[in-house]
């Protein structure tokens, strides 16, 4: 085959011909690019791009780790469950020679070559934690580890945060940067860079709410509670003998003396004390009391009624608004004691996140309504809310919409930006998937389907049987799978998730 000539400058050259030339050479790429949409409509598509990550996977019961492709990074040998504290880090923890009476074990931490890393301690252990659903997470980027009989803190590449030390550290549960240490018997409180926050001098510690910004309710010697801000500052003296993990507006908690609940605020004022069976909860200006077995809303100032103290249960939604219910139906009312909206459903939630209501009509389907109370849908299934992403997926008469939190409807693939594939149902009520310009890519041949997840794979469902597709519409597991006890339907190749979402792996059975 010819290697072609090099021309010097001084040939000229024949402009009519080049036009036809480049012409010609534009008719080519186009009849290509035609026929590459062709090919499109039959099923191939770009492959997407894909964060790598890792996942425990169980087989023929034992344990391994798979990536976000589908590939084995360690093969499933082990016995006992591979902890992954950050997926989105090669940072395997396995362990070995379990005695269960004794409470010993050993610990060996992997990376994906499967070789040995950050070693030099007894053991090396993940911060286990729990959210108020009793959902599994793992602290990010630090590590327990201990040696001979004591503790500390170190980072996944092996920095030391804290020395082995303490006698014993957990993550305080359902709260994030916060662990618990204990030294001497007595407990404090550091955080995830080792910063003290609370020296070790009380007999237990709690997190005051859901956020560590919000302080901790400390314990002393005597039996007495106070409050400590995550500013080391002292909110409430330790003279109570109960204090509610509420935060009121950062300034009012609710404490108990002897038999009486009451509100303290942080100058050591005290508000409504002995007046009520129980307070449940505080705001900028009002709480939530409990009398025979009744609620309704005060003031804290002057313990004046808001809403009469005469409803079967109170929770605060948004600006002056309260959840209230009535007969076991739910309204909303406002701090003047108007109804703004009829005690007529099954439940009502506030979605701080996104700003929203959902109200629980009684067959189960919900109603969203904005900050202002209109309602905006009506008898949907609530498939996801996205707060990443700033969406609500809803399903209305056996299909799936999409709305932003202003709810304005938007296509699946204006909020699936990084999909390759987006599902699609024919008017036979069939599932396929098509590209971003509404190419047919996977044909109209399963019976479900779940959109493509992040890691590019979409779940599909033929006679009964559960498959995966990938990311350009080729299958990657034909459907085989029944999966009736799983709550979610997710695939990474042929791995599909575990029944188990509180400990969230995958499995090929």
């Amino acid at each position: 085959m010819s290697r072609g000539k090099r021309y010097d400058g001084e040939q000229k050259l024949n402009l009519k011909k080049v036009f036809a030339v480049l012409i010609a050479i534009a008719v080519i790429i186009m009849f290509f690019i035609g026929i590459g949409k062709l090919f499109n409509k039959d099923g191939v598509a770009q492959e997407k791009a894909v964060a790598l990550r890792y996942f425990p996977v169980y087989t023929n019961e034992k344990w391994g780790v798979i990536d976000s492709k589908g590939n084995t990074i360690i093969e499933p040998t082990y016995d006992e469950y591979i902890v992954v504290p950050d997926n989105s880090k090669p940072v395997f923890i396995t362990t070995t020679n379990v005695n269960y009476e004794k409470g010993t074990y050993k610990t060996t931490v992997l990376n994906e070559k499967n070789e040995g890393i950050l070693t030099g301690y007894d053991t090396v252990d993940a911060f286990e934690n729990y959210d108020e659903n009793n959902n599994l997470w793992y602290e990010k980027d630090i590590l327990k580890v201990s040696k001979d009989g004591k503790y500390g803190v170190i980072d996944t590449s092996g920095k030391q945060i804290v020395e082995c030390n303490y006698d014993s550290i957990e993550a305080l549960k359902g709260i994030t940067n916060s662990l618990l240490t204990k030294q001497n018997g007595k407990y404090g409180i550091i955080d995830n860079v080792g910063t003290v926050i609370i020296e070790n001098k009380y007999a237990s510690i709690e997190p005051l709410s859901t956020k560590y910004e919000y302080g901790f309710i400390v314990k002393d010697e005597k039996g007495k509670n106070g409050v400590i801000t995550y500013t080391k500052a002292v909110a409430v003296e330790n003279k109570y003998d109960d204090i509610k993990n509420v935060y009121g507006n950062g300034k009012y908690y609710i404490v108990k003396s002897g038999n009486n609940w009451e509100i303290v605020d942080t100058d050591g004022k005290e508000y409504l004390k002995g007046k009520y069976d129980d307070i449940v909860f505080v705001d900028s200006q009002n709480a939530i009391v409990k009398n025979d077995k009744k609620y309704g809303v005060v003031s804290i100032e002057d313990g004046k009624n808001i809403i009469d103290i005469n409803y079967d249960n109170i929770t605060y939604g948004s600006g002056e608004n309260y959840i209230v219910c009535k007969d076991s139906k739910y309204g909303i009312m406002d701090v003047n004691g108007n109804k703004l909206i009829d005690f007529k459903y099954s439940n009502i939630v506030y979605r701080e996140s996104s700003n929203i209501y959902e109200a629980t009509n009684s067959d189960y389907t919900s109603d969203l309504l904005d900050s202002s109370l209109n309602v905006k849908l009506t008898n949907v299934i609530i498939s996801e809310y996205n707060e990443e992403d700033g969406y609500i997926k809803v399903r209305e008469n056996d299909d799936y919409k999409y709305y932003n939190f202003k709810f304005e409807q938007k296509e699946n693939k204006d909020m699936l930006a990084t999909n390759t594939i987006f599902l699609s149902k024919n008017e036979e009520g069939k599932y396929g998937f098509v590209d971003r310009n509404g190419n047919v890519v996977v044909n109209y041949i399963y019976d479900d389907a779940r959109e493509q997840n992040d890691y590019g794979y979409a779940s599909v469902k033929k006679d009964g049987l559960w498959g995966s597709i990938d990311s350009k519409g080729q299958v990657a597991l034909e459907p085989s799978l029944s999966l009736e006890n799983n709550i979610l339907i997710e695939f990474i190749g042929k791995w599909h998730l575990g029944e188990d979402l509180n400990l969230y792996y995958f499995t090929d059975k």
